[in-house]
């Protein structure tokens, strides 16, 4: 399996993107603004896109997508979602007003995009690839994701906060071996990431306490304009992780 980096950042300018992974050439993992750095043929290939929630940085490129390429396909894409987010991206954002349902264009029978929900206790299987919501702890429902290749495990946070769950979960897979971890604000704004439901520094430093795997670990979705002084306090409050900035075009295989 390859996880080729979109967009990784908490916000956009100057080359920074919003949350959107390529997992192989078939599957996006959420779909934020980095999805426009893909070619029309690259958009093309996409079959699947695992959602972690609705907040639109995670979510705005998928109209788009789907606008695109929807009848250049010979398929619908499919959209895998807990069900609280499938309810949120179908009352909001693909209900005839802000957006075309396009579950129902061309027509049912044969439309360019569908739903599939996901459930915690029930991977997805993909051509040999497992991909495994994971619990996590947000203002909205959310999910992260475990993508499994069979040889190792690539674990990707979401959007989350303090949260036992997911430690419980990761340091079950006895294969991890990359960890991507959000980490959206400074030390100085703790209180904001605590009523926001992300992480800081101090906090990520608590939370990575819990971890009992051995992995590389990736700090993502960090706010622009923050970005020195949120990966310096890192440094200080987590540096015997090594953990390390993502970066957009960054290529995982394993």
């Amino acid at each position: 399996m390859k996880l080729r980096i979109l967009g990784c950042s908490g916000g956009i300018g100057s080359g920074e993107q919003t949350t959107a992974m390529l997992l192989d050439d078939d599957v996006l993992i959420d779909a934020g603004t980095g999805v426009g750095n893909l070619s029309l043929a690259e958009m093309i290939k996409i079959d699947h896109i695992f959602v972690t929630h609705a907040h639109l940085d995670h979510v705005a490129f998928i109209p788009f997508l789907v606008d695109t390429v929807g009848s250049l396909r010979h398929r619908p894409i499919t959209i895998h979602a807990i069900q609280p987010t499938l309810d949120t991206l179908q009352k909001h954002l693909f209900n005839w007003h802000l957006w075309p349902d396009f579950t129902k264009i061309p027509n049912d029978n044969s439309p360019y995009m569908r739903y599939q929900t996901l459930s915690l206790d029930d991977p997805t299987f993909l051509n040999g690839r497992m991909i495994a919501p994971l619990p996590v702890n947000h203002t909205v429902p959310t999910v992260g994701y475990q993508l499994n290749s069979g040889c190792s495990s690539l674990v990707f946070s979401g959007d989350t906060t303090t949260n036992d769950a997911l430690w419980m979960a990761v340091n079950k897979i006895t294969n991890l071996k990359y960890l991507i971890i959000e980490t959206a604000f400074c030390n100085q704004k703790r209180d904001i990431a605590i009523r926001s439901r992300h992480l800081c520094p101090s906090l990520l430093a608590e939370e990575l306490e819990k971890l009992e795997r051995n992995v590389e670990i990736f700090i993502t979705h960090l706010k622009p304009g923050e970005v020195d002084v949120i990966m310096e306090e890192i440094q200080q409050c987590a540096g015997k992780y090594n953990p390390r900035r993502l970066e957009n075009n960054q290529l995982f295989e394993f």
